[in-house]
């Protein structure tokens, strides 16, 4: 067999490894109902209003989307108060994400910087760019460590991430530090806020700085319609950003990222406004619910500003995970962070959360 050779980058890359999915749950342990509580999806599935939608586009995807997206672009502009031209609709936020990173560093010369134990794709997206990645460690209790961000950029940093709320800790940033770190970086340096989470913040005007976006030049915030909207089979994001930067991405880009479906979906989910406040309610009571209920089991729980808790269980997190499985619970153990010892669980509905709690006391009492 000939061997080819490829960029030095990619010989030691790690994927990214998801979790499994629950049709493979069902069939390793011959279950027939699971509670999928590992990937932060949307307890309430996606809007009904949505699926209509979907169903009566189906037959138009033979054609071309418009690209860009100009249609969810003025419907995006139009919910949250940003002028179109500042923002990028993209396949997921994880687009925007690779596009920043190969539009803005310089392989070899560039850097980028985020802290320990957080998302892996900027760190991979990064290495398969030929981007040096560094880290910072985070501040104690698994604080963000906006402080040692701002110590460690230098004059060739290009973009310094963070994910507020934090994933997978829950926390969240405030405006006013957001505010700070914009301020005292490098002027060539762009502050990448990833967003994914911002739906569950309370109270949102404190923590997300999009509604003053017209004060930050050196600001990007991603957001996506995974979360709170319920589309995360569709793979639609947006990046709101500087018009000169969002200019650069929209030339450099492949043509029709989006489709058809998936920004029809976006719009209606958009218009939606019931759906996506029962969504906020259902989250909101699950995460106080849940919150009481494993702090009562002896677990950890770290205060959360997401749709998720980060908690250290009082047994070992990887053998607790695996009793769950077997019993059709899905959470997510957090090793890959490099937490080991914790485990992430995502709101579900109310009689999920609270089969979850169930199961997990069972397990807890019988190990």
């Amino acid at each position: 067999m000939r061997e080819f050779i490829m960029r030095p980058e990619i010989l030691d890359l790690e994927p990214y490894k998801p979790g499994l999915s629950i049709e493979q749950i069902k069939d390793k342990y011959g279950l027939d109902n699971i509670i999928k509580l590992g990937s932060n999806e949307n307890p309430l599935g996606a809007s009904p209003r949505v699926q209509k939608v979907i169903e009566r586009h189906a037959a138009g995807v033979f054609r071309y989307p418009q690209n860009h997206s100009p249609r969810l672009t003025a419907a995006i502009s139009k919910s949250i108060g940003v002028p179109e031209e500042n923002i990028v609709v993209g396949n997921g936020s994880d687009e925007i994400i690779d596009m920043l990173i190969r539009m803005k560093c310089r392989p070899g010369l560039d850097n980028i910087i985020c802290y320990s134990h957080s998302f892996s794709m900027y760190g991979l997206t990064a290495k398969l760019c030929g981007v040096e990645y560094r880290e910072v460690e985070r501040n104690d209790g698994y604080q963000l460590p906006l402080d040692r961000l701002a110590e460690a950029a230098d004059e060739n940093t290009a973009l310094v991430f963070i994910t507020s709320p934090d994933n997978p800790t829950g926390l969240a940033a405030t405006v006013e530090d957001i505010s700070v770190l914009a301020g005292v970086l490098p002027e060539n340096c762009l502050l990448v806020v990833d967003e994914a989470y911002i739906d569950f913040v309370w109270p949102p005007e404190s923590y997300t700085p999009v509604q003053a976006f017209d004060k930050f030049s050196n600001l990007v915030a991603l957001r996506t319609f995974s979360k709170a909207y319920g589309l995360a089979g569709m793979r639609v994001g947006y990046g709101v950003m500087p018009a000169s930067i969002a200019g650069y991405l929209k030339r450099a880009r492949i043509p029709f990222t989006v489709n058809t479906l998936a920004e029809e979906a976006a719009i209606e989910a958009l218009a939606d406004e019931d759906f996506y406040h029962k969504t906020l309610e259902v989250v909101m009571r699950g995460r106080e619910y849940l919150t009481a209920e494993l702090e009562k089991l002896g677990c950890d729980v770290l205060p959360s500003q997401a749709n998720f808790l980060m908690f250290q269980p009082p047994k070992p997190a990887q053998r607790l995970f695996k009793e769950l499985l077997k019993r059709g619970v899905i959470v997510r153990p957090l090793a890959s962070f490099g937490l080991g010892k914790h485990i992430r669980v995502n709101m579900g509905t109310d009689k999920e959360n609270e089969q979850f709690i169930k199961i997990l006391s069972e397990v807890l009492a019988g190990e």
